[in-house]
């Protein structure tokens, strides 16, 4: 399928074909399209963040309000 093909469907049509290819992705492997430098900064991320303080909702929350 090209472009012309693709153009030719409507909005829900592609949106649905876009979900199809995207469970065919998480199901068949896709993991293998993920690049080896990805796991150490993501942990290196992940790190940080649990280093960080945290807020409750009700926190989060009034902060906003003010």
């Amino acid at each position: 399928m090209d472009m012309t093909e693709l153009a030719t469907l409507s909005l829900a049509e592609r949106l649905r074909a876009m979900e199809v290819l995207w469970d065919s992705l998480c199901r068949d492997g896709a993991t293998e399209l993920s690049p080896d430098w990805h796991e150490p900064v993501l942990q290196q991320r992940r790190e940080e963040l649990l280093g960080q303080p945290t807020s409750s909702l009700d926190e989060v929350e009034a902060r906003l309000r003010q």
